[in-house]
């Protein structure tokens, strides 16, 4: 599933974040489970630091879904 995430003005979000707001992940913790395993991935390399600074541009991948992070106030 590729959806896109408007970071709507902000600079950036914290990668646990993003996946929780995103809808995948349930909750924080489970967010930051998940990037503890190394199972998402940034700009196609594993991303580890849960409050990674996702910033326009970036692509995030966790199995099957992915995010596009826009900022349609550019």
């Amino acid at each position: 599933m590729k959806q896109q995430f408007d970071l709507a003005g902000h600079p950036h979000i914290a990668l646990c974040d993003l996946l929780k707001l995103a809808g995948l992940a349930e909750s924080g913790g489970r967010a930051k489970q998940l990037i503890a395993e190394g199972k998402v991935l940034r700009n196609q390399q594993p991303e580890t630091r849960k409050t990674a600074k996702i910033v326009v541009g970036d692509n995030i991948r966790l199995g099957d879904s992915e995010i596009n992070v826009i900022n349609s106030e550019l």
